[in-house]
């Protein structure tokens, strides 16, 4: 039952922060909606800054299992590539695009050396190297140079969507990928 409520403090902050921003989010506001008692939230976190770097490190995990998973299933390439597909989808999901939850933390937390500055880094780092893992197993020339090189057309793509509201952000950032792999002799299969 306790980690039921603590599942259900981390959705509701992560919905919250990601709609409305971190600091404009109180912690009232999340017991109200999560109908958790205060006393429960303070017993799985100490501060609002222990849950926001809780609800960092959940998706952290959520979403470098899921680009773990699909490359495992896929061509390097084609993982690739894929980010962008499954940007594309993220952007046009259900209708309250509000840009990438680690960029916002970031952004309100600017910090370098706040925690939570830190913890939404550590994301975007470990993504890069992700990036780097499946160039490397193309043996792409450069693969460290080309993995920030994609990481720019994917965080580019996530700033504009977010600045303009959900377009072809991502699909347009594709096409551009596919330009760096090819300018990098990694073309498509025949």
């Amino acid at each position: 039952m306790a980690s039921n409520k603590r599942d259900q403090l981390l959705s509701t902050a992560e919905d919250l922060f990601y709609r409305d921003g971190y600091h404009a989010t109180g912690i009232d506001r999340i017991l109200a909606e999560s109908g958790v008692a205060k006393m429960t939230l303070y017993k799985h976190f100490k501060s609002k800054d222990e849950l926001i770097v809780a609800v960092l490190d959940a998706r952290h995990e959520t979403m470098l299992a899921r680009l773990r998973e699909r490359a495992a299933k896929l061509p390097p390439r084609a993982a690739l590539l894929g980010i962008f597909d499954g940007l594309h989808g993220m952007i046009h999901g259900d209708g309250r695009f509000c840009g990438c939850l680690f960029v916002n933390a970031a952004a309100e937390y600017h910090d370098r050396d706040h925690p939570i500055h830190r913890r939404s880094a550590a994301y975007k780092a470990e993504l890069q190297t992700y990036l780097r893992e499946l160039l490397e197993r193309l043996d792409a020339p450069a693969p460290a140079q080309l993995a920030r090189q994609l990481q720019y057309l994917l965080e580019g793509a996530l700033s504009m969507a977010h600045i303009e509201g959900p377009g072809e952000q991502a699909r347009d950032a594709r096409a551009a990928a596919e330009q760096l792999l090819a300018a990098a002799g990694i073309r498509a299969p025949d």
